[in-house]
């Protein structure tokens, strides 16, 4: 397959991660997580995230959503989430079918919820015919590719524990957004208030799995029965916490991240003076979303995947990852340049 821009979920795994788990596969180790591995890793969970941490190792990120969502609500709860979310557009109604709760889904201008957004959807508490509030789940980055400041982040959180709620963060790219804004992932989850939170790796050179991390103790209840439930349970799940432990201790996760950043700055760069480009959102971490042409983005695709992400709108989605290059760049935008 020629590399594209269809999904950093494209690239490989990064060989610091592979070398990792070749470390791993020696002798025998006890399965289901209680290796010293898993423990290694756990202790490490901490030191990054705070002493109160604990993390459940997952397949993907639906798991990890699906089971932090499960620490939260009950069937008859209900999670406040922007439109365009992950949990709502890309995950096949799992949170509704195996939480069984309700998403109140929040139209957004840019992928981010505000105080004031997630307000229209606070009400109906204590009255049995409504769906009651009990979450709020964003990503971070967003699915737009845009970014919630540190203040934001503590808004959202402030608000949500008002009304007794939690808050929980969707991390697929949360290296790509601890970059971007110059923090460290406590920075922008502990610090900020954030209760739960899906802290993945596979976009950003991990080869398989991800992480439901519990940042709040209330919510750690029973989840290791649940994820069971949930076929989410890894027999050797040594081989998970090994890409976690190289991902996070290397400074693995920063460089990968800062250079898919940098792409699409490059990419966006190369892109102001192409005509018929419109760029919607603001670049802030690895994706770039351009409303061009259809003529163009169809006969384009031939040549090259990705995504049509709002097809009334004639807008897509290009992403870069930790192994595009800027020879990668040139040659797509040359590509387009010689269809407009």
């Amino acid at each position: 397959m020629k590399r594209g821009f269809g999904s950093d979920n494209h690239s490989g795994a990064s060989p610091e991660v592979l070398k990792a788990i070749a470390e791993a596969n020696v002798e025998h180790a006890l399965a289901y997580g209680d290796d010293e591995y898993c423990a290694r890793v756990g202790r490490l969970f901490k030191e990054t995230f705070g002493e109160q941490t604990s993390v459940y190792f997952v397949f993907n990120g639906t798991g990890a959503n699906v089971l932090n969502i499960d620490a939260m609500c009950r069937s008859h709860n209900a999670v406040v989430c922007a439109e365009t979310a992950h949990i709502n557009v890309d995950e096949c109604g799992a949170p509704q079918r195996i939480v069984g709760c309700r998403l109140l889904t929040v139209p957004t201008p840019d992928g981010k919820l505000t105080p004031d957004l997630v307000k229209t959807q606070l009400h109906g508490f204590g009255f049995e015919h409504h769906s009651q509030p009990r979450a709020i789940s964003i990503s971070q980055p967003t699915e737009l590719g845009t970014l919630y400041t540190i203040n934001e982040l503590k808004a959202l959180a402030d608000l949500a524990h008002s009304y007794d709620m939690y808050l929980h963060v969707d991390g697929a790219r949360l290296a790509n957004a601890a970059v971007a804004l110059g923090c460290t992932f406590r920075q922008m989850t502990t610090d900020c208030g954030v209760d739960c939170l899906s802290f993945g790796g596979t976009k950003n050179g991990l080869l398989m799995g991800e992480s439901a991390v519990i940042l709040n103790p209330k919510l750690d209840v029973e989840l290791k029965y649940r994820r069971k439930q949930m076929a989410q349970l890894c027999s050797k799940m040594r081989f998970m916490a090994v890409q976690f432990e190289a991902y996070l201790t290397t400074g693995l996760w920063r460089r990968n991240a800062e250079h898919s950043n940098r792409m699409a700055q490059l990419l966006y760069a190369e892109l102001q003076n192409v005509p018929q480009v419109k760029v919607m959102y603001p670049v802030q971490v690895n994706s770039v979303f351009a409303q061009l042409p259809r003529e163009v983005w169809t006969t384009l695709q031939q040549e090259y995947f990705f995504y049509d992400w709002d097809e009334a709108e004639n807008v897509v989605r290009w992403m870069c990852s930790f192994d595009t290059t800027e020879e990668d760049i040139h040659n797509f935008v040359a590509a387009l340049r010689k269809l407009v």
